[in-house]
């Protein structure tokens, strides 16, 4: 392994202006990384990775290198580019079973994070390091969000998320209360009563997306986000076929192909597919089937009706009449996007959200409530995991200017136990406003 990295660490060009940084969407100085290791200092490449994306070791195996990094290497207009996936994964794994060190000095302040997602785990890492006492927040037993529970474990390993809970969350004392739903019964008005001076909501896109067609209730039928989350749990038979042609609809496929289905078919409306073209490649060398230009009529029990499709003077998708035809199959996966959850908004005041539910923020991530931030999934649709870190970075460092501006705690322990009736008065004062 560390001579083929090294191969591809000899085949950087140590550009004076690199494309692949720019390409990066987190802007990793890949040269810089690159000379390091090869002089030998490997600690000071990984401290490099670490400071500037706490997600490395999860980026450099998930991220869509042929279309970043790797798609913008001066190298590949003429042959093969610099893998620099390859030099992260090694680095960074190598790198992090040295990050022992504890946490920071506290500054007296707690901030609270709604979602163990890659923007949530991001922020709650920056602010620690600032000396924040973080406690994060979910709704599933384990961190991870959608790179747990969205993305295949022989894409991405548990055990790099575990690792990632380990030496950066439970080292540096981020507090984790898993299978909390916040919004019911806890609300972010009740965060804010107990002393978080700052509120990051992160809680993606769980919501599936319907295709509101008939036989989508039908009991060999899911989505694409809910059979992800735990394969195992769902008997689709051996015929199965997936509604949809992007990344998650190549993890579906390949995973149900690792599930024993021995006929997998992936159906798209049009010739182009959102799906990159490295998953796709994959999905196809392992037998996934794909048909294009069909529109989905009707799931029945014993299969699919799909008719061609055609655009009409409206550039709209609409199938082309007499050309229906049942597909048959024993499993069906609908893979059409994910939208966002309304009830954690919906139990709070003064958070404004816009088409799809998804949170209105600025730039820098502020909701229209003051002390509430947001980023990700829930404020823009789906993105990729760099870019949530990306978008984490920015609003971690934001909600650290807004706590600097708020008073200092004054009390860091309990005030003398109150009586029953100065409590029972402070809970009617509060239901009242």
């Amino acid at each position: 392994m560390a001579l083929h990295v090294m191969e591809e660490a000899n085949h950087c060009l140590q550009c004076k202006k690199p494309r692949c940084q720019e390409g990066c969407p987190i802007h990793t100085n890949i040269p810089e990384v690159i000379r390091l290791l090869k002089e030998g200092r490997l600690n000071d490449a990984g401290w490099m990775l670490f400071e500037n994306n706490p997600l490395t070791t999860v980026c450099a195996l998930v991220c869509n290198h042929e279309n970043q990094c790797e798609g913008h290497c001066v190298r590949g207009i003429k042959g093969a580019p610099v893998h620099f996936s390859v030099i992260e994964s090694y680095i960074s794994t190598t790198y992090a079973n040295q990050m022992v060190k504890g946490p920071a000095l506290s500054n007296g302040r707690k901030a609270a994070i709604i979602g163990a997602g890659p923007a949530g785990i991001t922020i709650a890492i920056i602010l620690a390091r600032y000396g924040y006492k973080v406690t994060i927040f979910d709704s599933r037993d384990k961190i991870g969000g959608v790179l747990r529970y969205g993305i295949p474990d022989f894409r991405l390993p548990n055990a790099v998320l575990d690792d990632i809970a380990y030496r950066h969350l439970e080292l540096k004392g981020i507090q984790f209360r898993p299978n909390t739903h916040i919004g019911n019964p806890i609300t972010i008005d009740d965060l804010f009563r107990d002393g978080y001076q700052s509120v990051f909501l992160g809680s993606g896109l769980w919501r599936p997306n319907k295709l509101n067609i008939r036989g989508e209730s039908l009991g060999h039928v899911t989505y694409a986000i809910n059979y992800l989350a735990n394969p195992e749990a769902f008997q689709l038979g051996e015929r199965i076929m997936i509604i949809g042609m992007g990344n998650s609809a190549m993890d579906c496929a390949r995973t149900a192909i690792r599930s024993g289905a021995r006929y997998v078919t992936c159906v798209n409306r049009t010739e182009e597919y959102t799906a990159s073209e490295y998953e796709a490649s994959y999905a196809r060398l392992e037998g996934v089937e794909f048909l294009m230009n069909k529109c989905t009529l009707e799931i029945r029990e014993d299969g699919v009706v799909l008719a061609d499709s055609q655009i009409d003077e409206n550039k709209k998708i609409i199938p082309v009449k007499g050309t229906e035809r049942l597909y048959p199959c024993t499993g069906v996966i609908i893979a059409v996007s994910q939208g966002a959850e309304n009830n954690l908004v919906n139990t709070t005041r003064g958070i404004d959200t816009g088409k799809g539910g998804l949170l209105l923020v600025d730039a820098d991530g502020h909701t229209s409530r003051p002390g509430v931030f947001a980023a990700g999934d829930a404020t823009s649709g789906a993105k990729t995991v760099v870019e949530a870190v990306v978008h984490g970075k920015k609003v971690a460092e934001a909600m650290h200017a807004y706590m600097q501006t708020l008073p200092l705690p004054v009390m860091t322990d309990y005030p003398d136990i109150p009586s029953v009736d100065t409590i029972e008065a402070t809970a009617q004062a509060e239901q009242l406003l």
